[in-house]
């Protein structure tokens, strides 16, 4: 294939239709009309010798062989949105960098207000995308350039990926105040009582109580299992549940006076919430920047 041939904007057209999923909104999006996207998706069409996207009820789903392209696709945009900025003469307050981090609802919730009030003074045009994946895509989001940065805890990294502490952390248990046990001091015993609500993006989310209790040979009774922190508070009005959170977090949840949150009933060590980033990024600029807007922010913390 003779690259001169191909109009490389079309990659930018095809990343655009995958996050999208949707032609009107992928034009609108790369500031095309709708009549120009559906020609540009012909040429795509063309271009890999496959549908790409097929029309479905609303919306437009990729074929096999668009979600082989789209993560190879993502990366080449990156590298080329890299060679195109220069650090050279970065200024935050003229920049219209766009960056791509890694945070959980939970250290979002905390962090990424205090993050957003400083770009806004310091950075009105730069742009973040935040998405929330498991430690181990993490790394490999990092390695592979798809992300800038990552605030999360404890990752087993390779000498590639740097890491600074943010703020130190401890998991409490969190229940409604108008639980049996809300002015009770809380034992092993009636912690093992009551049944549990469990948040688990990944493996590691349980270690700070169900590895613990395995190895004293005990077991809680996890009645339900959800993805996201954010829907511990509300879950819990009303129910006899019980909840291990971040201590920071469970800070906020106490704010309104309808949860309750106690110390563990057993030896629960602090941890460190870190950020992460790869060392191609050791002398950038425009990184560092940021990275000390993301640590004077969470200093506060």
């Amino acid at each position: 294939m003779n690259l001169r041939s191909i109009d490389l904007n079309l990659l930018v057209i095809f990343d655009a239709l995958m996050s999208e999923r949707h032609v009107t909104r992928a034009a609108r999006r790369v500031a095309m009309s709708q009549p120009a996207m559906s020609n540009a998706l012909s040429r795509l069409r063309h271009i890999f010798k496959d549908e790409l996207f097929v029309r479905t009820a609303g919306r437009m789903e990729p074929t096999p062989r668009a979600l082989e392209l789209g993560a190879s696709v993502q990366q080449i945009l990156r590298q080329a949105e890299r060679l195109m900025a220069t650090d050279v003469a970065f200024d935050p307050q003229t920049s219209d960098r766009e960056f791509h981090a890694r945070l959980s609802d939970l250290v979002s919730y905390l962090a990424l207000p205090r993050i957003m009030q400083q770009l806004r003074s310091q950075a009105p045009q730069m742009t973040l995308n935040i998405v929330h994946t498991p430690p181990d895509e993490t790394l490999k989001a990092l390695e592979s350039d798809e992300l800038d940065f990552a605030l999360s805890m404890e990752l087993d990294h390779s000498k590639s990926i740097r890491s600074a502490p943010l703020f130190e952390d401890q998991m409490c248990c969190v229940m409604c105040a108008d639980h049996p046990l809300a002015g009770s001091n809380l034992t092993m015993a009636r912690f093992l009582r009551y049944r549990h609500m469990r948040v688990a993006m990944s493996p590691t989310d349980i270690r700070f109580v169900d590895h613990v209790l395995v190895q004293s040979g005990k077991r809680r009774h996890v009645a339900l299992t959800v993805p996201h922190w954010l829907l511990v508070p509300r879950t819990l009005i009303g129910t006899d549940l019980l909840a291990v959170v971040s201590g920071k977090l469970a800070h906020e949840f106490t704010a309104a006076g309808r949860i309750v949150a106690k110390p563990l009933p057993f030896d629960s060590a602090p941890f460190k919430w870190q950020i992460y980033w790869h060392r191609r990024y050791d002398k950038s600029t425009a990184h560092a920047w940021l990275r000390q807007v993301v640590l004077s922010a969470c200093s506060a913390l």
